[in-house]
């Protein structure tokens, strides 16, 4: 079955050439033109990813956005004229699993968007991805995070950095090591992407054990610390 694709715009002639791209790559694409219509065709659809927008007539996109991950951790990852460092921390902080910055070659999307994809969908059945410490499971080929026995809703880059630092327990990484190593080689955004996903797992594994924590390095990056 088809991948499908919601791409959020109220340019007409952005969203016929991604879909064009889309679709030859064999994506089903649906179109929404307006904040409040793509929350609604969101529902509806339920698509494995979108293309957002932040400049939207009703609804801008970070509101969508917002909206759309009361329910859902399905990837974004946001289309923009937008390129302060600013705009990318906010859609980072409201979910938002990647940035391109308009205007973009639409083969560089069709790149993020299958690697996105990917990393959202899982592997192999055989060939699980998966971290155990006290109270804490990451699976990363389900994508699940579960925390005391409990799932606890995680978008997609979330999960592999906590995935990728846990995998290393004890090991200091550098912002731009992960930036390298979670995000590929190909990101543009900044060193301030990590901070930003890692205040976001501290809300959510802050005080769970005390057999383990994510720790700041100062002047370094970040580490998984473990306690024997």
């Amino acid at each position: 079955m088809a991948e499908k694709i919601l791409v959020v715009d109220d340019d007409t002639n952005i969203c016929e050439l991604l879909r064009l791209y889309l679709e030859k790559e064999g994506y089903e694409v649906s179109i929404a033109n307006t904040g409040t219509d793509a929350v609604k065709m969101f529902q509806r659809v339920a698509p494995d990813l979108m293309l957002l927008d932040i400049m939207l007539p009703e609804l801008d996109g970070w509101q969508v956005c917002r909206e759309i991950r009361k329910t859902s951790d399905k990837p974004i990852i946001m289309l923009t004229a937008k390129g302060e460092t600013f705009d990318k921390v906010l859609g980072f902080e409201l979910g938002a699993d990647d940035y391109v910055v308009k205007p973009f070659d639409a083969k560089e999307v069709m790149a993020r968007v299958k690697a996105v994809l990917r990393r959202s969908g899982g592997g192999d059945r055989n060939d699980v991805k998966e971290v155990r410490f006290d109270k804490l499971v990451i699976n990363l080929t389900n994508y699940e995070l579960r925390v005391d026995g409990k799932k606890i809703d995680t978008p997609p880059k979330e999960l592999e950095l906590i995935y990728h630092l846990a995998s290393n327990p004890n090991r200091v990484f550098t912002r731009d090591q992960l930036l390298d190593e979670v995000w590929g080689f190909d990101y543009y955004g900044d060193s301030r992407t990590v901070d930003v996903h890692v205040k976001r797992l501290r809300e959510k594994l802050e005080g769970v054990s005390d057999k383990w924590e994510l720790k700041t390095v100062w002047s370094v990056g970040y580490k998984f610390a473990t306690k024997d």
